[in-house]
């Protein structure tokens, strides 16, 4: 009985064996095709997940950026800081921390300031900054469109 067992599995062995190394030897470089069909798309999606995280940082950079300048022109100080001065900051503290992958324009600063006389008295600082990317930005400029980061800060006069 073992012995017909033996024989049994032993001549299944055999039949399988011819039939996966064909099949083997046959799809042998369809993994090399598809894996070249493959490529460019991890590729880009590799680097689209690469600019989304500039981008955010970006962002951050820019809200902390224009953070800093509103809080450089509410401290109580005589004369008050003018908006150039406040520009000044936001650009300082934006231009060293932004990263990009191609070259950009530096950020456009917007300071506006209320009246003195005005309750509560505010100063909004803003700022908008175009990033440019290799994926997702070439993709955005063949579309006509570009990406731009906005941030804005307000906040109250001491």
């Amino acid at each position: 009985m073992t012995e017909l067992v033996v024989v049994f599995f032993s001549g299944l062995r055999k039949r399988f064996r011819g039939r996966a190394g064909k099949g083997v030897r046959s799809q042998g470089g369809a993994a090399a095709v598809e894996f070249a069909l493959l490529l460019p798309v991890l590729m880009a999606m590799l680097m689209g997940t690469l600019e989304m995280g500039m981008m955010l940082y970006n962002k951050a950079v820019l809200t902390n950026a224009t953070r800093e300048g509103a809080r450089a022109g509410i401290v109580l100080r005589n004369p008050k800081p003018s908006v150039g001065e406040i520009t000044n900051v936001v650009l300082q503290k934006s231009q060293s921390n932004l990263i990009s992958l191609l070259p950009t324009d530096a950020p456009q600063v917007t300071v506006l300031q209320s009246s003195p006389a005005a309750w509560p008295n505010t100063l909004q600082v803003s700022a908008q900054y175009t990033f440019k990317g290799f994926v997702i930005g070439s993709v955005m400029q063949a579309l006509g469109s570009t990406w731009v980061i906005h941030a804005s800060t307000v906040m109250v006069h001491e």
